[in-house]
């Protein structure tokens, strides 16, 4: 519980992030020989669009076919690509100003012969050269994954408000076990499109799961919802956060091949970033344990207040959205 108030206060300061850094993605498809059409999805944070443009060779004319629209949050814009003579393969593509910001970039380059080129550009690699013999890098979503839910500030603060109720290692393991369970279940379905639901609500909800733990752990009573059954809330919001790690995979899309591939290497990576959250909260457990100080109630008590505010902002603003 000490823990989670210091990392709540720390998650607090960066409440102006919410849940708002998405991957972007570039799709280059060759409609004929050397001739590409290009889609740029880029993420859109409240209404300002992040300074990013497609960088193609030089010798490649670009010519606009979309002004672009808004979907899920992301600028949407088309071009046509010609790239004469020389092509894409051995030039060099990428995203300009894409170093100035925290959002990854998926590139995935087809070819007429149906050779797939896939690259995930990050800030401090933000070009790469386009090479036939690389094969997809499907391991791309697995980072992906990672960065979700480590970027993911309100997922961050739901997983550390639980831990307030938590206070034996079994209640500890069902309850990240229900929260593992219920968001796989809900991120399958909404990536593969079995189930769909407009992401602004489910954003919504998630900011008021967050509210909730918060509300509960300061009213201080044993016997509410949460403190009783703590695994059985975490596995109830866990299919609604589901839906929200989906954002992300619906934002850049699976691969044509290998879907399910890309779709457990993705889950793989939220479990991984979930288990570095609760790996350094369990450590920092120890170590306070180890320094036996003891906490006076203010300090825990006004990081739940400034979590239930910044949870608060978060369903306020995303309602807006409705």
């Amino acid at each position: 519980m000490k823990l989670a108030a210091a990392l709540v206060a720390l998650l607090a300061a960066l409440s102006g992030y919410g849940h708002e850094v998405r991957p972007a993605y570039l799709g280059i498809s060759e409609r004929e020989a050397n001739t590409f059409d290009v889609l740029w999805k880029q993420p859109l944070l409240g209404y300002r669009r992040l300074p990013l443009e497609p960088a193609l060779p030089p010798h490649c004319t670009l010519e606009l076919q979309h002004v672009g629209d808004v979907q899920r949050a992301a600028l949407i814009q088309q071009w046509t690509a010609d790239c004469g003579a020389e092509g894409l393969v051995g030039h060099r593509v990428g995203i300009d100003g894409l170093s100035r910001t925290l959002t990854d970039v998926l590139v995935n380059v087809t070819l007429t012969d149906g050779t797939t080129v896939q690259r995930l550009l990050r800030p401090e690699d933000p070009y790469f050269t386009v090479e036939i013999d690389e094969g997809p890098q499907i391991f791309g979503y697995l980072l992906l994954g990672i960065e979700h839910l480590l970027l993911g500030i309100d997922h961050i603060l739901f997983v550390i408000g639980l831990m307030f109720f938590i206070s034996k290692p079994s209640t500890l393991i069902k309850t990240i076990t229900g929260f593992t369970v219920a968001h796989s279940i809900t991120l399958a379905l909404s990536a593969l499109e079995i189930v769909r639901l407009s992401q602004a609500p489910v954003e919504a909800v998630i900011a008021l799961s967050i509210m909730f733990l918060a509300v509960e752990r300061l009213r201080g009573a044993t016997d509410t919802i949460t403190a009783r059954h703590t695994w059985i809330v975490a596995l109830a919001f866990g299919l609604l956060h589901g839906f929200g790690f989906a954002g992300a995979l619906l934002d850049i899309g699976l691969p044509k091949e290998g879907v399910l591939w890309a779709l457990f290497l993705f889950n793989v990576g939220v479990e991984i970033g979930q288990l570095i959250v609760v790996a350094i909260a369990l450590a920092l457990i120890a170590v306070i344990r180890r320094s036996k100080v003891e906490l006076p109630q203010w300090v825990i008590r006004a990081p739940l207040w400034g979590m239930g505010t910044v949870a608060s902002y978060w369903l306020v603003s995303r309602v807006a959205l409705l």
